[in-house]
């Protein structure tokens, strides 16, 4: 059930509300916190299913439990909970995917010829809502799995060697070539109901640039039933006439946000590119920082049409939306069924890759906004536009908070699931080869201010960082790590209009890569350099 309320009364009560401001560390621990304590509570303690969504009828989404699995690892190094609990409540997981009942029958299986069931009944963990055997899914829900074998590695405690004995067998017992079912690609679902016919009817392949590159790689990557190289291949060729530039940034564009977000919360797509993506000169993980500044720039330029957006409150994405439609993908740019309804995890998802825009939302959110705030954090979305507040936390929300700002912090999730010999041979068998950090991309452009790549200093002295500005204005040009913190302030303060070089000693600093940030009147521009020493 979500409530509504007049437009008034809500912003009535954001404006009566005293803002709480939080250091940033402190913020970003508190959404963490909370993102696990969704998942550590909205379970089943006796089979480790996870509620899709914090009512007290939903059943199971196995993309929350492998968001939860992960989640629950990022706990541990957190103090949170126990290693042992910990180990305890994944063995308890994994014991129920392993031993449920799989079988082309329409009740009581938990999935078929490896796959799993979108949803799942959260006490008896078989098949509800009608739902579809899911490839997308099941791949989120693997991702948690073999994250959490990458964690508990004690060679000797039995709990974790039963860990990681199951992570492996469930894994290894999907058979992506029946999914296949003869074609270069990977349908989205099967149904029983339709199995006399194949069950794939109504399903179409996965295509075109999406979430699905996850997918691909645990099916490529597979010890057992390996998909053929030519899907990757086949996927690739599919993306079309996405790739455009949108208010300023080139990219291979698909509108809601966390189409570029799931595959990065455990692949590290930095310093490698597919053939595709070498063709056009950055990785996915800079295609995916330039959706993010995109959609950033789209909510600075249509403050009127839609009631709120401005560069700190900004989310487009799936989440709920107002009634009747219920549960929508929403995104921008290119614009797609954009209703005005802000979704926070769109900003915290993308934390690692454009943090110098995320976390102004977040600290905005929580600041402000605290009718959103709840047990969980925050609620799954708003809507200034249509009047309209969720009172619902979402699981497929909190994984991205939990493991996106883990990334971003420490590159947590990243350096152990990297590790996984299966996640290399995926990659491998797509066409994945080293992406040199040398290699300075084009700078993104934006209303007007143009940030350029740091000019070639064979001495390596001083950097000069160059800009234009059409008009004067008040200018912050700083300098981040590839961590998002700020490393050094070249310059604040009112500058005048036309073109700009200015001196950056960073001679203090160790060589390697680092962004250039320069904000404007609202406008943020970023381009990526190397610093030696």
């Amino acid at each position: 059930m979500r409530r509504i309320l007049p437009l008034a009364l809500l912003l009535v009560t954001v404006a009566a509300s005293p803002a709480r401001a939080i250091e940033e560390g402190a913020l970003l621990d508190s959404l963490q916190y909370r993102g696990f304590l969704y998942f550590w509570e909205q379970a089943n303690p006796a089979n480790g299913l996870i509620k899709d969504r914090s009512t007290s009828t939903s059943p199971a989404s196995i993309a929350a439990v492998g968001f939860g699995l992960s989640s629950i690892c990022v706990g541990v190094d957190h103090g949170w909970v126990s290693r042992s609990d910990a180990a305890q409540r994944v063995l308890t997981t994994l014991n129920t995917f392993w031993t449920g009942p799989e079988d082309s029958l329409a009740t009581g299986q938990i999935g078929y010829r490896g796959f799993f069931y979108h949803f799942l009944d959260m006490g008896t963990a078989t098949r509800t809502w009608s739902s579809e055997l899911s490839t997308i899914d099941t791949a989120l829900l693997f991702a948690g799995i073999l994250d959490a074998k990458m964690y508990f590695t004690d060679p000797v405690d039995p709990t974790e060697i039963q860990i990681r004995s199951l992570a492996d067998s469930i894994y290894r017992r999907a058979d992506w070539n029946w999914f296949c079912h003869g074609a270069p690609a990977l349908y989205m679902g099967w149904k029983p109901e339709t199995a006399s016919n194949g069950g794939f009817g109504g399903f179409g392949f996965w295509t075109g640039y999406n979430e699905a590159m996850i997918l691909y790689i645990l099916g490529l990557g597979s010890p057992t039933h390996p998909m053929p190289t030519v899907t990757w291949t086949g996927w690739t060729s599919s993306y079309g006439s996405t790739f455009g530039t949108y208010y300023g940034y080139t990219f291979l564009a698909c509108p809601p946000l966390f189409t570029h977000q799931y595959s990065h919360c455990w692949v590290d797509f930095r310093g490698k590119v597919d053939a595709y993506m070498q063709s056009k000169g950055f990785t996915y993980f800079e295609n995916s920082r330039r959706a993010t500044l995109a959609q950033h720039a789209y909510a600075i330029a249509n403050p009127l049409s839609r009631v709120g957006y401005s560069d700190s409150l900004w989310g487009l994405t799936a989440s709920d939306v107002p009634p009747p439609t219920g549960y929508n993908a929403r995104g921008a740019p290119p614009s797609m069924n954009d209703d005005g309804t802000i979704t926070p995890t769109a900003a915290g998802g993308s934390i690692a890759f454009a943090p110098e825009v995320c976390i102004p939302v977040l600290r905005n959110l929580y600041d402000n906004w605290h009718v959103i705030w709840g047990r969980y954090g925050f609620l799954d979305a708003f809507n200034l536009t249509n009047v309209w507040l969720d009172t619902d936390f979402l699981g497929i929300d909190q994984g991205p908070f939990v493991l996106m700002i883990e990334n971003y912090r420490n590159n947590g999730v990243w350096t152990r699931f990297m590790r996984n010999p299966d996640i290399q041979t995926g990659l491998t068998r797509a066409g994945f080869v080293p992406f040199s950090d040398a290699v300075i991309e084009p700078p993104p452009r934006g209303a007007g201010v143009v940030l350029a790549p740091v000019s070639p200093n064979p001495s390596r002295g001083p950097a000069i960082l160059r800009f234009l500005l059409p008009e004067p204005g008040r200018v912050t040009l700083t300098v981040m790590d590839v961590g998002g913190r700020q490393v050094a302030r070249v310059l604040d303060g009112e500058t005048t209009a036309g073109e700009h070089a200015v001196r950056c000693d960073l001679s203090a600093l160790p060589a390697g890569v680092y962004h250039a940030v320069l904000r404007t009147g609202g406008v943020v521009q970023t381009t990526r350099f190397v610093h030696l020493r």
